[in-house]
């Protein structure tokens, strides 16, 4: 069985790491460092809309390879994002 499934069906998590991927995709992202977690290595969120609105990805370069170890849809990425692109609703 692949990562991430049971019996054919992808997980919610896997899921969830497919749309953070698509965060990275969107033109109008944000990308900004984890000042508060950056000790052993650079860590960096990535805001911007995957799926179904605005996904925080929590992040590390690790060579050429960018490792995701966490996302979400979390308001203070969403009111971030909101108000570097002028969006008002």
């Amino acid at each position: 069985m692949g990562c991430g499934q049971r019996q054919g069906k992808p997980s919610q998590a896997w899921r969830l790491f497919s749309f953070a991927q698509q965060a990275f995709l969107d033109p109008h992202r944000i990308i900004a460092e984890d000042i508060n977690h950056s000790i052993a290595e650079e860590r960096f969120y990535c805001i911007g809309r995957a799926g179904a609105g605005i996904m925080t990805v929590r992040f590390t370069n690790r060579g050429k390879v960018i490792r995701i170890y966490g996302a979400g849809y979390w308001r203070k990425g969403k009111n971030i994002y909101e108000d570097q692109n002028k969006i008002y609703r």
